[in-house]
């Protein structure tokens, strides 16, 4: 989100300088599965996901090979006939709204992902989604930004006349954008976001296993659980050959320690729906914390009672995918700009108690 938000400023003639007090594409970004879809959860949700999947594509061009984007579509599958009537609603929703889908039968579906267990009802493609590497993608942002990278520096407090670090050194700037995920509340507590820790799994080199993004429809309410840990069936081909495997939801948790029993629930719903992956080898675990809203989505814009200081953060799973579109709002209204989306919903001041 900071590189994106450092790569258009920049671009909008503004001279940007980035605070990171660790590692580039580190944090969240370093944890995200990178998928870059278009989501219905809300009018909202879908305007910001559809403007920034429609930039992304304008950028892949441009994007380095070590970024690992894929243009391979997403497949959400339904289990049963229930789910098959989401398929159907969803359907009609996207393509009302122009996003080409197409819905397959049970059988185009076990042809179209022959690993998935007999028996699934069906599911849709989104033809247009993909996925990237995030922490490479993020050094292609910044790297084009020309922006100036002051590593290593942590900043404790923020006000319309700049920013001071831990060392107490202080850095003046016209304007502040805070993109600091769900540390932002290291700034501003009184700001509703709270943590989602999330855990994922990588294996080795499995060409062809898999080839969409896969998404068990029943992933929509684990999603929207708020009160209790879940999983969900989601699994991502990487350029490499590589499977990325989730994912889990779990609030209240500021431990980033990878926790064994929700690790194999992650998995054991895994094989319920592709139990070929059995057979894989793993090499990695890791867990991360996305900044979730209550309402579901970001803060972007003005802090209340803040001339010069944005926020940009709080977009829970989707930081990758609308990171873009996040970027292109906050110089809009940074720069007076009209934006291609109305900015209303994001605004920052709903989440402030």
């Amino acid at each position: 989100m900071g590189a994106a938000c450092a790569r258009e400023l920049s671009d909008s003639g503004l001279r940007v300088t980035v605070c990171e007090s660790g590692v580039v594409g580190g944090g969240a970004t370093a944890a995200g599965m990178g998928h870059l879809a278009v989501m219905d959860d809300s009018e909202a949700q879908f305007a910001l996901t559809s403007y920034s999947q429609s930039l992304w594509r304008d950028l892949a061009a441009e994007l380095p090979k070590d970024a690992e984007y894929l243009p391979c579509g997403s497949l959400w599958i339904a289990a049963d006939e229930e789910e098959m009537s989401e398929v159907h609603r969803k359907e009609l929703y996207y393509k009302e709204r122009g996003i080409p889908v197409e819905v397959l039968d049970a059988r185009q579906l076990a042809e179209a992902e022959p690993n998935l267990r007999p028996g699934m009802a069906g599911g849709l493609i989104m033809h247009a989604d993909g996925v990237c590497y995030p922490p490479c993608a993020a050094k292609f942002l910044l790297e084009r930004s020309g922006a100036e990278l002051l590593q290593g520096r942590r900043v404790v407090a923020v006000d319309d006349g700049g920013v001071r670090f831990a060392n107490g050194t202080e850095l003046a700037a016209g304007a502040v954008v805070l993109a600091t995920g769900a540390a932002v509340t290291d700034l501003f507590p009184q700001l509703a976001v709270a943590p989602r820790k999330g855990h994922l799994l990588i294996t080795d080199r499995y060409p062809g296993f898999v080839k969409h993004q896969l998404i068990e429809l029943g992933y929509l309410k684990s999603a929207h659980s708020t009160a209790s840990d879940s999983v969900a069936f989601n699994v991502q081909p990487r350029r490499t050959g590589q499977l990325l495997i989730g994912s889990s939801r779990q609030y209240g948790v500021t431990d980033g320690a990878v926790e064994k029993d929700m690790l194999s629930r992650m998995l054991s719903r895994a094989l319920e729906y592709m139990p070929g992956l059995q057979q894989l080898s793993s090499i990695r675990t890791w867990t991360g914390f996305r900044a979730a809203t209550p309402d579901k989505l970001p803060l972007i814009g003005r802090a209340p009672e803040l001339r010069n200081v944005l926020l940009a953060t709080g977009h829970e799973g989707l930081g990758i995918s609308t990171s873009l579109a996040t970027a292109r709002l906050i110089g809009d209204e940074l720069l007076g700009r009209v934006s291609a989306i109305p900015r209303e919903p994001y605004h920052p001041a709903r989440a402030f108690c």
